[in-house]
């Protein structure tokens, strides 16, 4: 594909780490493959947040802050990033985001007037109102969904249509838009859902943004064609068949993981040295993320359970719910001497706050991971070819948790939602059936996960015998489809 690095492309990512992040990686993918630069917009703080991020030598991406102060809304000081924020709080902060529409119209407006237009907008998909921006300008425009498009599709067809205020006392219901039949739980909605009423505040913020964003020229998805078909569909159906495409994981993690290693960031970290004396293939991995975490009895019946399963563990321990996240972890939270029996007969390892995830995941002593199926932490499990146990907790992720146990076979639930009771016995059997040796179950979701971890493989491949993967000819073809409608805008204009 001809490139031009004259061409410039515009991302604007929402506040969040799970957002930020696979934008990053997308931007730094745009400039090595394409050779375009790289427009980052966001809020101060965040854009600082990303310069610490950036690798060296990335010339061609540069940062752009929108003016933006947290204290004009109803949130505390400096508070510009969901990470920061308490749950009840983040309404707020999605609210507020309008207020960076006329500070984005001006800086396109400017690059316009200069006649140095972008190739495209990117935008993520709380910010519908940039699509009436790209296409006052005739930009070409995009969605980025940074989560897989299975997810996502449950997550618009709820939203827009809120099927479960229809009939309230039934358990299930069938989302009405869906290229199939497919049926929710109600104890698969995550909590802002099962409280709206539809004219609440979360329900007028998701029908109006979502709602425009489906008026945008495309929607580019981190995940992989090949095991998300019919999330991938279902937008498909929305929008048109040649303007939608799956480009994940847009992180090639091997890639990081080597990075890493050669400068021996994380190597030396306590959890990879304990993961180095354990056996392959024995180790359960427990994280919920750099924002979920649990009530204090699952976390007390969590315990328990893994004490009784006899499996060796490590767990990302964070202060339960209703504490700060930034809280020094007390060991009242934990049955007495848990932490003290589980080091001494070195079973067990706990890792305050945060752990590299990445080297966890990739360590040949790894066996499964117990996760709260954010996205990110889905691709990163499945690239390296660890089956999960799935504990969903907020947003997508109990979408997210449905398409791996019942579309793809790599994941088996053990609990929804933070506020739901857990018994230890049933840690205790989920751990079993994943685990034990004597596992059918446990060995049909390793072997669909290496299927999955080559789909993941062979998605990304840069051309190989005159192949390439179908992530790496999704995202050309996105970028063929914006430079045609550049030269259509122009050779019309010239006309």
């Amino acid at each position: 594909m001809s490139t031009s690095s004259s061409e410039n492309v515009i991302l604007f990512p929402f506040m969040a780490q799970g957002h930020l992040i696979p934008y990053l990686a997308l931007a730094l993918k745009i400039q090595s493959k394409f050779g375009y630069s790289v427009t980052i917009i966001n809020t101060p703080l965040n854009i600082q947040k990303l310069q610490k991020s950036l690798p060296p030598n990335t010339s061609n991406i540069s940062l752009v802050s929108l003016p933006y102060s947290s204290s004009d809304h109803n949130l505390p000081p400096n508070s510009e990033n969901t990470d920061v924020l308490p749950y009840p709080l983040i309404i707020n902060l999605l609210d507020s985001l309008h207020t960076l529409k006329p500070h984005l119209h001006k800086f396109i407006s400017d690059l316009v007037t200069q006649n140095t237009p972008p190739l495209c907008i990117i935008s993520d998909m709380f910010f519908g109102w940039v699509v009436g921006i790209a296409k006052e300008f005739e930009i070409f425009h995009s969605v980025f969904v940074t989560g897989g498009a299975y997810g996502m599709a449950i997550y618009y067809s709820i939203w827009l249509n809120q099927p479960q205020l229809q009939n309230e006392s039934e358990e299930e219901f069938l989302l009405p838009d869906f290229p199939h039949d497919l049926r929710i739980h109600r104890s698969q909605l995550a909590n802002n859902v099962l409280q709206a009423t539809g004219t609440d505040s979360w329900s007028l913020f998701y029908k109006r943004e979502l709602s425009q964003t489906l008026g945008s020229d495309g929607f580019l998805f981190n995940t992989v064609e090949e095991f998300d078909q019919v999330g991938l569909t279902y937008f498909r159906s929305k929008l048109s068949q040649d303007s939608v495409w799956a480009v994940g994981p847009v992180s090639d993690y091997s890639l990081s993981l080597k990075s890493r290693a050669s400068s021996g960031t994380n190597s030396d970290h306590l959890s990879i040295q304990w993961l180095d004396n354990q056996e392959e293939n024995s180790v359960l991995y427990i994280s919920f993320g750099s924002q979920n975490t649990i009530s204090s009895t699952q976390m007390m019946q969590l315990a328990i359970g893994l004490e009784k399963s006899g499996k060796s563990f490590i767990w990302v321990v964070r202060p339960p719910l209703g504490y700060e996240m930034n809280e020094e972890f007390r060991s009242e939270w934990l049955p007495d001497g848990f932490e003290e029996r589980m080091k001494a007969k070195n079973r067990g390892l706990l890792v305050r706050k945060w752990a590299p995830q990445l080297e966890i995941l990739s360590h040949k002593a790894t066996s499964v991971f117990l996760s709260h199926c954010g996205w990110n932490s889905i691709l990163e499990s499945l690239s390296f070819g660890v089956p999960i146990i799935g504990w969903p907790i907020s947003a997508d992720q109990y979408n997210n948790s449905k398409l791996l146990e019942e579309e793809i076979g790599v994941c088996v639930e053990l609990a929804r939602g933070n506020r739901n009771e857990i018994r230890h016995e049933d840690v205790v059997r989920v751990i079993d059936l994943v685990m034990s040796n004597e596992s059918k179950k446990g060995d049909e979701m390793r072997s669909k996960v290496w299927e999955v971890k080559e789909m993941i493989e062979s998605a990304i491949r840069e051309e190989e015998q005159g192949c390439k993967g179908s992530s790496v000819t999704c995202l050309e073809e996105f970028f063929s489809m914006a430079l045609a409608r550049k030269k259509m805008k122009m050779d019309h204009h010239c006309n």
